[in-house]
């Protein structure tokens, strides 16, 4: 076992959407120690530019470093993995550091009527590194790619009626769901924080309709690095292993969404950075 092994996993998001991922890490890898950071006070990623988001990226990985001495990087957030993760590889090259793309290669996999629906942020769907996923696939299905501007706000307020009026808007937009010919059964949610949204959108699409999310391959891909390096935290050492929940904007607000929708007692801490 490596001496780094008891460092913690560091785990950052634009805000609170990325405790879908982290809810798949904890699942995966049940010894493991987690700082989340929820970038809020700098939300929404999805109407930032590029260099924006890649100055506010490498501060939140400094940050990590300087006050965490973390072993891996989770970047759990597909508008920041869009933009900079490659720029933050190249950075520190000696930091595992997995990023989160739109289910798109799953997805076709699965589908069997070959039309899938895809939610993201605009920026996401405009950045190079998703149209290079596109093309990849242009040959084996129709991608139905609809921008959802507002959601991740509505989301983070935990505004019930805005998100609801907001899915119904762009699932009204994608066209017809099911699974005859001609209908979209695979709906792949290209954000973090759409699954917390996923009983309103089984409003506009029904219960038959698919729904692919990144967070498991990410937690498996995480699990397979710590392994590769040694540095895998087992046995009776990571029971008492808690999770440090941090945000640059209303930690009060990330602590009720950690408690509502990953069942966690804990602290939320203001990010200085």
């Amino acid at each position: 076992m490596s001496k780094f092994s008891n460092c913690p996993i560091g785990v950052f998001d634009s805000g609170v959407g990325g405790l879908s991922v982290l809810r798949a890490l904890r699942a995966e890898l049940p010894h493991e120690k987690f700082v989340y950071v929820a970038d809020s006070g700098h939300a929404p990623y999805g109407e930032r530019d590029d260099d924006y988001l890649i100055e506010r990226c490498h501060t939140i990985v400094r940050w990590f470093r300087d006050h965490h001495q973390i072993k891996a990087l989770v970047v759990a957030c597909n508008t920041a993995t869009a933009a900079a993760i490659h720029v933050l590889r190249e950075a520190h090259p000696e930091l595992p550091i997995i990023g989160i793309e739109p289910a798109l290669k799953p997805a076709v996999l699965l589908s069997r009527t070959k039309l899938i629906g895809v939610m993201a942020t605009r920026s996401t769907l405009h950045s190079e590194k998703f149209k290079r996923l596109l093309t990849s696939l242009e040959n084996q299905a129709t991608f139905v790619l609809q921008p959802c501007s507002g959601l991740v706000p509505a989301i983070e307020a935990f505004d019930a009626i805005k998100i609801g009026a907001a899915c119904a808007e762009y699932t009204g937009a994608m066209g017809r769901f099911g699974s005859n010919p001609g209908e979209i059964d695979t709906l792949v949610l290209g954000c973090t924080h759409y699954p917390f949204a996923e009983s309103s959108l089984r409003l506009g699409t029904g219960m038959a309709v698919t729904y692919m999310e990144g967070g498991a391959p990410v937690a498996r891909q995480t699990r397979r690095l710590l392994e590769a390096a040694n540095q895998l935290q087992v046995g009776d050492q990571g029971k008492a292993a808690i999770v440090r929940l941090y945000s640059s904007g209303d930690p009060l607000a990330l602590a009720s969404a950690a408690a509502r929708w990953l069942g966690l007692k804990a602290d939320a801490l203001s990010l200085v950075a």
